[in-house]
């Protein structure tokens, strides 16, 4: 019976290290068969993660490699792949790492009772998140609704060391067959943009791992007093792209950072809340998961907001006449990520000055981000809609210029990502233009005049604020902070 294999199945856990579930199999002294399995769920996934996914894939299959194991490619229903490689390898059962999203755990727990209904091990572990969803609460033993009590509570917890990484798994006799993963075509939506975009991604373990040592040694020191200035190269980890395909594990992140705060580097208790942020992130999914999909405070179901529209569609092509916005946006389409300041502003600006139903900027990050995370994504957005928790002031609207004026003064961050506002473009600037779908007809040429004036803007969304009935929205709300 200790013959018999373990599936070990990968989702967004494509790592060796700090890995609960691979520790707990590579224990068992059994047979592992790494498997990722092409469901619908991935199907789904916008463009830029898709694309993203397949390359985190195509390094977690080197690193198995180079232990002497393969990672098997199948592609269909997780139930019925995970079924059949059971009959075809006699395996014992199936292992992952959790995920916790609504559609993720209806259909973990229907593999997880069929497969024990089978009398066959269906063991599910963590590993995402420092801490599950369900192991936090408050006093009165409900969760957590705003951040700062979250943080005290979630930190004040110890967490237990990284695991240490497999460097040998026992591989079985004979390997099922595999998809090959170039059929799969995961960057097939990326068209033109993923040739672009590639030299901005740092993928798989290794290249995480490296990217935390060098922000720990060079960076952290100074993380809250630069984290705010999207021109300052090197001011942020950059994790969030590994991070979202687990190519390292949140303890790995956590302790380096206590490690830096201990040393008594200034900024690294902020870069540990900025961790938390996420956790806090998925608390509110798992408790509150209408939060993807429906305005999370209640009474919001009926605020005017904006259905698709044309002033959206300049949004999204980084055309608004607001160039700290189409920077923001056109450094997503080169890089595939999005500064944390600048997510802001072009949150706001799109449900605040053009009034837009936020959840048509949430579908456009999930369509463009390499380091998209359903959890963080609708949290973020409906935060700055302030339809969402924490949203205090929820009437705050964002001065892209204000913003601007204080978090790039120099224009460093917007004429990096501007043609048209530079006399000599830069490579980055130039390269929107080769990224973004050829149906766009965008070229180089004279800078758009904004779409709407930001005073106009404003005082729309005051008003329509205001028609809440609570006057809360008579306060000034230009923010520059």
């Amino acid at each position: 019976m200790a013959d018999q294999p373990l599936i070990l199945w990968f989702r967004r856990d494509l790592r060796l290290s700090d890995h609960p579930m691979l520790a707990a199999a590579v224990a068992t002294g059994r047979p592992l068969l790494p498997v990722f399995v092409l469901d619908a769920q991935a199907e789904a996934l916008g463009a830029a993660a898709k694309w993203r996914l397949g390359l985190g894939l195509a390094r977690f299959a080197e690193a198995l490699a180079a232990i002497g194991q393969r990672l098997i490619l199948r592609r269909g229903d997780a139930l019925a792949v995970l079924q059949g490689l059971v009959a075809e390898t006699g395996a014992a059962g199936v292992m992952w790492q959790r995920m916790y999203d609504p559609q993720a755990v209806a259909r973990d727990t229907s593999v997880k009772a069929d497969l024990r209904g089978k009398g066959l091990v269906a063991d599910s572990f963590p590993g995402a998140l420092l801490i599950e969803p369900w192991e936090v609460a408050t006093g009165q033993g409900g969760y957590y609704k705003v951040y700062s009590p979250f943080w005290r509570a979630v930190s004040a917890r110890g967490f237990a060391a990284p695991v240490p990484a497999v460097t040998a798994m026992r591989a079985p006799q004979v390997w099922p067959e595999s998809d090959d993963l170039a059929d799969w075509q995961m960057g097939a939506a990326m068209r033109r943009g993923a040739a672009v975009c590639l030299p901005h991604q740092r993928v798989g373990e290794a290249a995480a791992l490296a990217r935390l040592d060098a922000f720990i040694d060079t960076a952290v020191d100074r993380y809250k007093a630069a984290r705010d200035f999207p021109g300052v190269i090197g001011a942020t980890s950059g994790l969030s792209e590994n991070l979202a395909w687990g190519e390292i594990g949140p303890r790995t992140i956590w302790a380096a950072g206590q490690r830096a705060l201990h040393q008594g580097d200034a900024g690294a208790e902020h870069f540990c809340k900025e961790l938390v942020w996420r956790e806090f992130a998925y608390h509110l999914m798992h408790h509150s998961p209408h939060i993807l999909t429906q305005s999370w405070r209640e009474g919001w179901d009926a605020f005017p907001w904006r259905g698709d529209n044309r002033d959206a569609e300049a949004w999204r092509r980084g055309m608004t006449g607001e160039p700290f916005v189409d920077a923001a946006m056109r450094e997503m389409y080169v890089t595939g990520r999005m500064h944390n300041r600048a997510r802001m502003v072009v949150a706001s600006y799109l449900t605040k000055h053009l009034l837009t139903d936020w959840r048509i900027g949430q579908a456009w990050f999930a369509e463009c981000l390499t380091d998209w995370d359903e959890a963080s994504n609708a949290m973020g957005w409906q935060w700055v809609a302030g339809s969402g928790p924490d949203a205090a002031p929820y009437f705050r609207v964002f001065n892209p210029t204000g913003q601007a004026e204080k978090f790039d003064s120099d224009a460093a961050y917007r004429r990096r990502w501007i043609a048209e506002i530079s006399a000599k473009p830069g490579a980055d600037a130039l390269s929107y233009f080769a990224a973004v779908p050829k149906a766009w007809q965008s070229r180089t040429g004279a800078y758009p005049a904004p779409i709407v004036t930001l005073a106009e803007g404003r005082a729309r969304a005051l008003a329509a604020y205001a028609a809440r009935g609570d006057g809360a929205a008579q306060t000034d709300t230009d923010a520059r902070e």
